[in-house]
């Protein structure tokens, strides 16, 4: 605005040493000097209040979408998206990372009700679009991930030499004791992906790790408690077979606070081999991902 004021005086001083120039000769062609200047002013204010309704924080996209989603879903998602008392985790939660942003945007656009989540329809699609660009940042989504190793090697070490294809599936090959790692790297970095296979045993709950049991008839499994409840337990054994025992049969059960995973990756891979395997996962995540969004794009193309 004070800029606005001294363009005023600056061209009506300019106004009146033309009006008392003896070159100037027609007092109407000063009036539509005056008037082409207010004109020209007037545009100017209003390109000013029209750009400041579009942003009127002055700020940029990624910045309107942090403050639409602090004010209209940390509450029940949590500051950092990943969970609250209301809602879920929208940052490492795998079937959310692995949607499109269409398909995040007409989520926020019906809504889920009846998981109480409203329909955010009246909003504009720019604020929506930078809601979900804004989670996208959470996510670590536009952070470019610089592979450690090589995925090639890495692919031919997972099937290979490292045998983790005996127990992890991956893309549809692989066995089924282990997690099916197809989308695992996808919600990771790369440290928490080399340390889960250098150290499985970290931070591990013992009912989530290998189970030994004691039958009456002198046998002993040990594998995976799959389902448990107070009068069964289905256990699957290394070679993926899967025992229903009744507990009455059971003399005793041992949670042994161990997975089912190797612990000495760390010596019999060398640091390349490992960064490999990671180099791998992380390609094989994103592949899975992009797949999953060309057909969520797709989906609403038909």
């Amino acid at each position: 605005m004070t800029d606005v004021r001294s363009r005023i005086t600056t061209w009506s001083k300019a106004g009146l040493i033309l009006l008392s120039s003896r070159h100037f000769l027609c007092a109407a062609t000063a009036s539509a000097f005056f008037a082409a200047c207010v004109l020209v002013l007037q545009a100017g204010a209003q390109n000013t209040k029209s750009a400041a309704r579009k942003n009127p924080a002055g700020g940029s996209a990624a910045e309107d979408g942090r403050k639409t989603f602090e004010s209209i879903c940390a509450t029940c998602h949590g500051l950092d998206g990943r969970g609250g008392e209301r809602g879920p985790d929208l940052v490492s939660r795998a079937e959310v990372v692995a949607k499109s942003d269409a398909e995040l945007k007409e989520i926020l656009k019906v809504g889920k009700t009846a998981a109480g989540m409203p329909s955010f329809a009246g909003y504009e699609a720019e604020r929506v679009a930078s809601i979900v660009g804004y989670l996208r940042t959470l996510q670590g989504g536009n952070k470019a991930v610089r592979l450690p190793g090589n995925p090639v090697q890495g692919k031919m070490l997972f099937f290979g030499k490292a045998k983790c294809s005996e127990c992890h599936m991956i893309g549809g090959r692989g066995g089924f004791f282990g997690q099916d790692l197809t989308r695992y790297a996808g919600k990771r970095d790369v440290d928490g992906i080399r340390a889960a296979i250098i150290n499985p045993n970290k931070d591990l709950d013992p009912r989530r790790g290998l189970v030994t049991v004691a039958l009456a008839d002198s046998n002993r499994l040990t594998g995976l408690a799959r389902n448990e409840d107070n009068f069964s337990l289905q256990l699957q054994t290394p070679d993926g077979t899967f025992h229903l025992l009744n507990k009455a049969d059971i003399l005793r059960l041992t949670y042994d606070g161990k997975s089912a995973m190797p612990a000495d990756y760390g010596s019999t891979l060398s640091t390349t081999e490992l960064n490999d395997v990671v180099s791998f996962l992380l390609r094989t995540a994103d592949a899975e991902k992009a797949s999953r969004a060309k057909e969520a794009e797709d989906d609403v193309d038909d």
